[in-house]
């Protein structure tokens, strides 16, 4: 109940512009956005269970949390189309949510480039698997052994190429889990 109250209350905070921006992407693609939306809920509830105290801040599990994000969503839309517009989707859902709840400059890169690492991560697995049998387990686990070689990133110039990154190592240290 907690998680929907969060999804309403921040439609409700958004303008008519941004709302129409969501809906243009959304509304082609009915069935991608309703698994999007629940891969969304998913994803906020394992977060926060796993990390209270880091995934809604710039912390750890923040990283995890966007990566996971983008597993989800390519995951359960890939079980009703092809990789490759899941991905496109994916891309274009995520960065558009970046845009429409604007950050400061560096925890924007930060989100991107997790984002970014959730993608990769199920196109990498993709060949070995076939996309109707992906499960949640095989996201959750591997992204938590990534957030063990988590990078801090401390400048927009930073780029930790197939690292999870987060911000601000002194409030959100990596704690073993």
């Amino acid at each position: 109940m907690r998680t929907f109250k969060i999804f309403f209350n921040t439609i409700r905070s958004m303008s008519l512009k941004k709302i129409i921006r969501l809906l243009s992407l959304l509304l082609p693609h009915p069935l991608f956005a309703l698994l999007s939306f629940h891969a969304t809920v998913q994803t906020f509830a394992i977060a926060q269970k796993k990390f209270p105290e880091t995934a809604s801040n710039n912390g750890i599990g923040n990283a995890f949390r966007h990566a996971l994000w983008c597993c989800f969503i390519m995951m359960y839309c890939c079980k009703v189309s092809s990789p490759q517009k899941a991905l496109s989707f994916c891309k274009r859902l995520t960065d558009m949510h970046e845009e429409l709840f604007p950050n400061e400059p560096l925890e924007t890169k930060m989100d991107l480039h997790n984002n970014k690492i959730g993608m990769d991560y199920f196109m990498e697995l993709l060949p070995g698997i076939h996309r109707q049998f992906f499960e949640k387990s095989f996201f959750i686990d591997s992204l938590i052994k990534k957030m063990d070689d988590a990078k801090v990133l401390k400048s927009l110039d930073d780029n930790f190429e197939g690292y999870l990154v987060y911000l601000d190592e002194e409030r959100f240290p990596l704690k073993k889990h």
